[in-house]
């Protein structure tokens, strides 16, 4: 389900209270954009295996990609779209700059940087340690300044050859433009609107009236112009908007949206995030058991059940849940973190080598999770694993920019275990690697 992301990246305490996002993390969502990315990254001749998704918790209209394959957009555009043509639209666009070379002037600072780091350097937020026993640490931006800093904004020029190899690549996968051009629409209508009122895209991708002209003319020649969503694409599209109207917009909003006579999959699956984080759980587990009973091999019904579950303090009967959903869907790291984190939970000693075999697999696939590391440091500290506990950590502190702490934590993992073992080997790559980042940040100021 939708989770504050396991690694933090902390605002000062202005920025936070002026904007409040964060960066969340959803198996389901990440999944969704991800196929919808993939075949446009086939069609700019990328490898699509790389494809990292991220979600910014920011209700404005944003979407950029950063640091070679890794996409960051706002739940806010996926709530406002009207269909998956748009989302999709906006993608092809982006990935139109990096097939194109736009991104040359920002790639050598972010390409080896962590999502932490980027998020620091895109969004001017402050990295610092933080995490909660749920595995769901808190991960605040700051304020999206993105075009002050120039590492986003892009030239008019740029902007309609982006447009025009998006396209291409729509075309190529056999999908219309008309999605695209849809939302340069509602973006170019923000264009007579004050600055502090515009949405990020705007101030980072300057609109002018030929460039919906010049793809309007395009389309008409296009064989697949009349192209509709496909009904995986819509599939996919209603369930993450009910995922996350349920999640981010309040009860009272998602009853409106999905009142109670809404019996469909969609409208049950946003009462039951809304119900949620309303706390009222009864009514939230009511919802997903009728949804697992109607759709028994649905991963993330299983999953949502087991949070729900946790979330009431219930570990134990959390954990069966889980494992049903990382069966159903064993290639999705979230969800084995899921699993990992339970067991952690259930302070078993029995169940700690399970526990760090399934977090390893996590790390291994998502070297970025820092709750995965901070678990996996845990369950090392109950089996007295110090020197494997502190190589954790500073993998943790890595993560989320805190070289200092990565540094300390490596250089007492190198003391611990023994010299020219794999994890011994590990923490003099952090101490170096935690060294020439902040040589780096010093030499940014």
């Amino acid at each position: 389900m939708l989770l504050t992301a396991a690694g933090a990246v902390l605002p000062t305490a202005a920025e936070a209270q002026r904007r409040g996002a964060s960066l969340v993390r959803d198996a389901e969502i990440e999944n969704t954009i991800r196929a919808y990315a993939a075949p446009l990254f086939g069609a700019a001749g990328l490898s699509s295996d790389a494809i990292s998704v991220h979600l910014v918790n920011d209700r404005t209209l944003n979407a950029f990609v950063a640091g070679g394959q890794r996409i960051f957009i706002n739940t806010g555009l996926l709530i406002r779209a009207d269909r998956p043509a748009q989302v999709i639209g906006v993608l092809a666009h982006e990935i139109g700059h990096i097939s194109g070379g736009h991104l040359a002037r920002m790639s050598d600072a972010l390409d080896t940087a962590s999502t932490a780091m980027i998020l620091s350097m895109l969004f001017g937020a402050a990295a610092a340690v933080a995490g909660s026993g749920e595995g769901m640490a808190a991960a605040v931006l700051g304020g999206q300044q993105i075009a002050e800093r120039n590492f986003l904004a892009f030239t008019r020029t740029q902007e309609s050859a982006a447009d025009q190899a998006g396209a291409t690549f729509l075309d190529q996968t056999g999908q219309s433009s008309s999605g695209l051009i849809e939302f340069l629409r509602i973006i170019g209508g923000q264009e007579a609107l004050a600055i502090e009122r515009q949405d990020p895209y705007v101030r980072t991708h300057p609109m002018t009236p030929d460039r919906v002209a010049a793809l309007e003319s395009r389309a008409q020649r296009s064989s697949f112009r009349n192209a509709k969503d496909n009904p995986e694409n819509i599939e996919r599209f209603r369930r993450m908007q009910a995922k996350l109207v349920g999640y981010l917009e309040g009860l009272p909003a998602t009853l409106r949206k999905y009142p109670e006579s809404d019996t469909s999959l969609y409208g049950r699956y946003a009462r039951a995030f809304a119900y949620f984080r309303a706390l009222d759980f009864q009514r939230s587990l009511a919802e997903t058991d009728g949804l697992i009973r109607d759709y028994p091999n649905d991963p993330y019904f299983h999953e949502l059940k087991a949070d729900i579950l946790l979330n009431m303090g219930r570990v134990a009967d959390s954990l069966p849940p889980a494992q049903e959903a990382h069966r159903l869907a064993p290639n999705e790291p979230l969800l084995a973190y899921g699993v990992g984190q339970r067991l952690v939970a259930l302070d078993d000693g029995s169940r700690l080598d399970q526990a760090i075999d399934i977090l390893r697999q996590v790390t291994l696939r998502e070297p970025d999770n820092s709750g995965a590391w901070q678990q996996l440091a845990i369950a090392y500290g109950r089996k007295n694993d110090i020197g494997m506990a502190s190589l954790a950590s500073a993998e943790r502190y890595l993560v989320i920019g805190s070289l200092r702490d990565a540094e300390g934590q490596a250089e007492r993992a190198s003391r611990l275990l023994k010299e020219g073992a794999p994890g011994w080997l590990r923490a003099q790559d952090i101490i170096a690697a935690a060294k020439d980042q902040r040589r780096l940040q010093q030499q940014r100021r």
